[in-house]
């Protein structure tokens, strides 16, 4: 069997939407690839700020190829109205290849002061004080090369104190409960509607050698909200639409008095937004965090533990 590999390079204020529309279309997701960097500076940990990123998903080579594409083009189209879209590229790629054409766009990154995250086949030394977390690339947003991703881990690595309790809420792949975890929180509950991140963020937690420090389930913030269940820190990597109708859902609740809560996937020009929901739900914005046109809120929830 063959397979179709649809790529689109796009800067950080746009990749987040390109990435959710080829999303509908690839097969197990779509790799984000951050572009021009030699392997020297991975090698040596000197990683430039991200400017473009490559989105690529697969599709199957068949009858039904010809019709994916023309709606593919199509909601490309109407996204151009917005703001520019580059048109996509395709090749074709041999079944025997396709495992390999994923692994070969990921990387090792070193994100912050330690945290070091490499795709599991990529064996990398690494310094004695280095915090590695190696995962699974099936899924989109918890590889670490994501702009949004790389600010919440920086945000993670400022805020976790040893034996605290966090709450990922949507947790993807479950790079963030990980990164938690391993920074030395005492639990982590990871929330996502999809099955499938549940399923992902259990085997990712295994392999990193967190998985009793971490329960992934099937779950939205309304059940949080109605348990009464109470995180020193909780981190929100979603979207800034999402985010604002947490708020109205009585987000800042799930919060203990003098907690933190880190909120990203934010473009710059939303943040004043975002900052007023969490004003209104009782989260006090503290600072803002950048890389490009992504912003990462840091907030807290005032008085005492």
């Amino acid at each position: 069997m063959e397979w179709i590999e649809i790529s689109l390079s796009v800067d950080g204020e746009s990749a987040e939407a390109v990435a959710e529309l080829l999303q509908r279309y690839g097969h197990q997701g779509v790799v984000i690839e951050q572009d021009n960097i030699e392997q020297e500076a991975w090698d040596d940990g000197d990683i430039p700020p991200v400017t473009t990123l490559t989105i690529r998903a697969y599709i199957p080579a068949d009858p039904r190829a010809e019709e994916a594409k023309l709606r593919l083009e199509n909601a490309l189209g109407h996204m151009s109205l917005m703001y520019p879209m580059p048109r996509p590229v395709y090749r074709v790629v041999h079944e025997e290849d396709w495992a390999e054409a994923w692994k070969a766009h990921y990387h090792p990154i070193r994100i912050g002061k330690r945290l070091f995250i490499r795709p599991l086949w990529v064996q990398m030394e690494t310094d004695p004080e280095d915090i590695e977390i190696a995962l699974d690339p099936g899924m989109a947003f918890g590889t670490g090369t994501h702009p949004t991703t790389q600010l919440c881990m920086e945000s993670l690595e400022a805020h976790v104190q040893p034996g605290i309790k966090v709450l990922d809420l949507g947790c993807g792949s479950g790079v963030l409960g990980i990164v938690a975890a391993k920074l030395g929180a005492h639990s982590v509950l990871a929330l996502d509607i999809d099955p499938i991140a549940v399923r992902v963020t259990n085997e990712n937690a295994q392999q990193n050698g967190v998985a009793e420090k971490i329960t992934a389930q099937e779950g939205s913030l309304e059940s949080i909200v109605h348990s009464a269940r109470r995180f020193d820190l909780i981190v929100v990597n979603i979207i800034a639409k999402v985010i604002i109708a947490m708020c109205e859902q009585h987000l800042g609740d799930v919060v203990r008095p003098g907690g933190m809560a880190l909120f990203s996937g934010i473009i710059e020009d939303q943040a004043d937004d975002v900052e007023a929901a969490l004003i209104k739900t009782g989260l006090q914005p503290l600072s803002r965090r950048k890389q490009g046109d992504w912003v990462c809120i840091e907030a807290h929830r005032a008085g005492q533990h």
